[in-house]
């Protein structure tokens, strides 16, 4: 067999190619796996020809051979809602149909087989500051995706938002700076109240998926610290949705109920020079506890240690208790 399959190596220059890198590997040695075909020698399965020195054409469109002998495979993906066009176009775009160095007979390995056509995401899960690991390990893009066909689009093998908790669903996860991340699926399980993004399951409403810029890969700038001078380009993404006026106003008894009378404490705590308190001081960000994403604790430091908020709800506003500062309580109906 190693026989016949040198010889036909030997005409892996001259010999008729299906269409991508369809030609025997002209080195033995590179040689893991081999279709099964080609393998025994039966080249008129495909070719015109059994003779190995001079097969011929393939006798159909390359498509029709390989659903001739994978016909199950052809009928689960006529069923999908959406067809990877490599796949309607030719196998052996993604497959080489004598022999191969890598698993499946793919012409190259995962990602940069997928790399061929989507460069431009192969370039910022790569180039990114800040990278999505799970992108570029194992099996990579395939995690997400199904090369062949999906009833999600983009070729997902599943909805998004059950993709994301199926990793960040689980205890002990940390980001690619060594820091704990909440366990997502726990965390919405077990809450009063949701994001909106969240309830809606629209991940992709803050986030990235390949690589991003910002902090966890959020779509716009939002501070990743419990401490910082206020900017209200640093707070680009809350932005998006809440009313910036509601932060940088004094005095409002409209804007928001964290107030004093009309004295806006979202100001108070946020818009300082140097120490302002930044959204995720007293609010989480997926779910929460209690109403207004109010959490009951927040890391802080670089130990993670929580400190408890202790926050209670009044009729008319709440108070804080003994954590940045002695307690303090607030009412909407005051006069001031």
């Amino acid at each position: 067999m190693r026989t016949f399959l040198v010889i036909c190596l030997g005409l892996a220059v001259s010999a008729p190619a299906f269409g991508g890198n369809s030609a025997p590997l002209a080195d033995p040695q590179l040689i893991q796996w081999s279709h099964a075909p080609f393998e025994t020698g039966e080249c008129e399965i495909c070719h015109e020809s059994s003779d190995p020195q001079n097969p011929g054409p393939i006798v159909g469109t390359v498509n029709q051979l390989c659903f001739g002998c994978h016909d199950m495979f052809a009928e689960s993906i006529a069923d999908m809602a959406n067809i990877h066009s490599p796949v309607e176009e030719s196998c052996t775009n993604c497959h080489n149909p004598h022999n191969s160095s890598r698993v499946k007979l793919l012409n190259e390995d995962i990602p940069e087989l997928c790399g061929g056509c989507h460069d431009d995401v192969l370039a910022i899960a790569r180039n990114s500051p800040v990278q999505h690991q799970p992108v570029l390990a194992g099996q990579a893009c395939l995690k997400c995706h199904d090369p062949h066909a999906s009833n999600v689009k983009p070729m997902l093998v599943g909805l998004p938002y059950d993709l994301c908790v199926r990793c960040h669903g689980k205890d002990d996860m940390k980001d690619s700076e060594g820091k704990p991340m909440a366990n997502l699926q726990y965390l919405v399980t077990h809450s009063h109240m949701l994001h909106g993004p969240v309830a809606d399951k629209d991940c992709s409403a803050c986030h990235l998926v390949h690589g991003g810029e910002n902090f966890r890969m959020l779509l716009k700038p939002y501070p990743s610290r419990f401490y910082s001078p206020y900017d209200a380009e640093n707070y680009e993404l809350c932005f998006s949705c809440h009313e910036i006026d509601a932060i940088e106003s004094q005095r409002t008894t409209t804007l928001t109920g964290f107030r004093d009378g009309s004295r806006n404490l979202h100001y108070v705590h946020v818009d300082k020079e140097r120490r302002g308190r930044t959204c995720r001081a007293c609010h989480e960000v997926h779910a929460a506890p209690q109403d207004h994403m109010i959490r009951d604790g927040v890391p802080y430091g670089p130990r993670n240690w929580i400190l408890k908020i202790n926050y209670t709800k009044t009729e008319n506003g709440g108070s804080c208790a003994k954590t940045c500062h002695p307690t303090k309580t607030y009412d909407r109906t005051r006069e001031n």
